[in-house]
């Protein structure tokens, strides 16, 4: 058989005897004689070139023409060359030779089993890598400390607990890698107390297990611990740079990203791709869209892939940074778009109310042979609330569980309850939460309350908070929303009641902050702020915004106080609300025509929404707020959400 063209089916079906195994042989019957030295030499190299070639061989045709040569020369059960064999074969992707070369050994050692371990582990093919251990351990093959380190990688807390105590019983547990192993076992599990002890004990300590323990205290929120672990570290690679960045990032603290992002590049550390995802999520959190472009022209220069992962995380930066222009620059280049790439895309224009935008995405999607998710759905759903389309939204609802076979969860109830709600179909959306086939959550009780609020059902929503206070489901926004449903009729007993309540269940309301991004740098504003170096133009600026808007007629609503508070102290206090601040700081730190962008981490008011409408006609400048719910586009006196938000 031409050895050049032989296939791996025809090697793994070749007929061949089976000579006596090299294992189980005795050693003394293989001493050569005298007469077979030559023999005897001449195998050795040639098991020496074999074990070459396959250690320089690049790919799988090559390694399967070698194999193929050891067949024909009887070399097949040579124990190094086998070994070789089946590392090679994993290491090439293809796990299933491996395995065949694997079983061919009459009696593996603990080196064969290692490795079979170790490429399944590799391959995040955990429960049949466990399940080689337990056969090692039934052929009487003691473990060393290499299997531990590849087996705990496939280990629960639980399982990981029985290993810990095999490796303490051979004498292992002190092994670097093994504890190293362990400790990753208990901060996957979730025990920061057994991993911390682990690590304390280690004699010394690797980067490896240095970045596990990193890894521990960034997973379960700790993150004062791991930023101290992380700068006593004499060496940093870019794993514990990601640990430490995605840490804040997915923990709410993206200026904290952000800055350790800079500290990393002056560090010269090379970011990859986990880095800039990380780094861009950050950006979405912020609005901070300048610092997005630096990251995306950045991504671009130094060559780091615009792959779907990539260009997805674009997507949803540029969509939260107010940047609908750029997501879908980005969304448009990207090759072979898979359905999270749809969805972003879906999401984006959703959040930012541009409803029919999405709805011609989705139909586009579905065209293109995608099938639709339940992140698609709540795209969907969502931006039919943004934009009154009660039927179609109900349309689409049935659509997602007759049609894909998509179990609506508790988002997509959400997504109804606010669209029938916010339209005045209060008694519907009541009726579809208590319907419910899953419990509802407080977050969902509340956005049914916030309807309440918004057409100032006064009976429903008392009915609603009693009942989640009754069922010990009442959070801050319970208590706010129903005190705003009594300030707004003018029952200030009902407000003190509400107050008190609060203060009784310890219960805080979350302060208004509104955020702007200028020349890279965020800069962040509560409801008075005067901590701002640049506090005293701010409130110069504001002066000149309340002159332009009295000349333009504008009348303070100030029923959107919500505080017992004289006329005049209600219009003082409307006046110093952090959007508009944030406005006055835009204004006075940009260029005249250049778009002024604001986060606001609660819902804009309504006297807030009528003063950016008239400042951007009055500057002519294009004002983007993404509040609570959603994004605001102010132009020429007007805004994207058609005043229905």
């Amino acid at each position: 058989m031409n050895t050049q063209t032989m296939s791996s089916s025809s090697i793994f079906t070749a007929s061949h005897p089976s000579p006596p195994s090299i294992f189980t042989t005795n050693r003394s019957s293989v001493l050569p004689s005298s007469s077979s030295t030559a023999r005897t030499s001449d195998r050795f190299q040639e098991v020496e070139r074999f074990a070459s070639l396959i250690d320089k061989s690049k790919s799988v045709a090559h390694l399967l023409q070698i194999h193929a040569s050891l067949l024909r020369r009887g070399l097949y059960h040579n124990p190094i060359l086998n070994f070789k064999l089946q590392r090679s074969y994993a290491a090439l992707g293809r796990l299933d030779c491996s395995v065949f070369v694997f079983n061919t050994f009459d009696e593996p050692n603990v080196f064969s089993f290692s490795a079979i371990i170790h490429s399944h582990v590799q391959s995040r093919l955990f429960d049949r890598a466990f399940g080689y251990y337990s056969q090692m351990l039934s052929c009487g093959v003691e473990p060393n400390a290499f299997t531990f380190s590849s087996v705990l990688k496939s280990c629960s807390l639980e399982s990981g607990k029985v290993l810990h105590c095999q490796a303490i019983k051979l004498g292992l547990g002190s092994d670097l890698y093994v504890r190293t192993g362990l400790v990753d076992v208990y901060a996957r599990g979730g025990d920061v107390v057994c991993a911390r002890q682990l690590f304390d004990k280690m004699p010394e300590r690797s980067l490896v297990s240095l970045t596990t323990m990193l890894t521990c205290y960034s997973k379960m929120g700790e993150l004062d611990k791991a930023r101290s672990l992380f700068e006593g570290m004499k060496e940093r690679d870019v794993v514990c740079w990601n640990v430490m960045i995605g840490g804040y990032a997915q923990s709410g603290v993206p200026n904290e990203s952000l800055k350790l992002f800079r500290r990393m590049l002056v560090a010269k550390a090379i970011p990859n791709e986990v880095t800039v995802l990380a780094v861009l999520s950050a950006c979405g959190q912020l609005g901070a869209l300048e610092s997005g472009r630096w990251i995306h022209s950045y991504i671009e220069n130094k060559g780091i892939q615009i792959n779907v992962h990539v260009g997805t995380a674009l997507i949803d930066m540029y969509s939260k940074c107010g940047s609908l222009e750029d997501a879908r620059l980005v969304f448009d280049r990207i090759r072979d778009k898979d359905v999270v790439a749809w969805n972003s895309m879906i999401v984006g224009y959703a959040m930012h109310g541009f409803s029919q935008h999405a709805l011609q995405l989705f139909e586009e999607m579905t065209e293109t042979g995608h099938k639709p998710t339940d992140i698609t759905f709540i795209g969907i759903l969502s931006a039919c609330g943004h934009g009154g389309l009660v039927e179609e939204g109900r349309s689409f609802f049935r659509l997602m569980r007759d049609k894909y076979g998509i179990e609506p969860k508790i988002e997509h109830y959400g997504c109804m309850v606010n669209l029938l709600g916010r339209a005045g179909h209060l008694e519907e959306a009541y009726g579809l939460v208590k319907n419910m086939t899953i419990a509802a959550d407080p977050v969902l009780w509340g956005t049914l309350l916030g309807c309440c609020r918004l057409h100032v059902n006064i009976k429903l929503g008392e009915e609603i908070a009693k009942f989640l206070v009754d069922q010990k489901l009442a959070n801050s926004g319970t208590y706010v929303l129903l005190s705003n449903m009594y300030a707004a009729t003018g029952n200030w007993e009902g407000v003190a009641k509400m107050r008190t309540l609060m203060k009784e269940h310890g219960i805080e309301k979350e302060h208004g902050c509104s955020s702007i991004e200028v020349d890279n740098k965020v800069h962040e504003f509560v409801a008075g702020e005067r901590k701002h170096p640049k506090s005293k133009e701010i409130y110069v600026m504001l002066n000149e915004i309340n002159s332009w808007l009295k000349a333009r007629g504008y009348t303070p609503q100030t029923d959107v106080v919500l505080h017992d508070l004289r006329e005049e102290q209600k219009e003082q206090s409307l006046e110093v609300h952090s959007e508009k601040l944030a406005i006055a700081f835009g204004l006075i730190s940009t260029k005249p025509g250049t778009t002024v962008k604001i986060v606001k981490n609660l819902r804009v008011c309504s006297d807030c929404h009528t003063v950016m409408k008239m400042i951007s006609e009055i500057t002519g400048r294009k004002i983007v707020m993404r509040d609570r719910n959603r994004f605001h586009h102010f132009e020429d006196g007007l805004c994207s959400c058609g005043d229905y938000w």
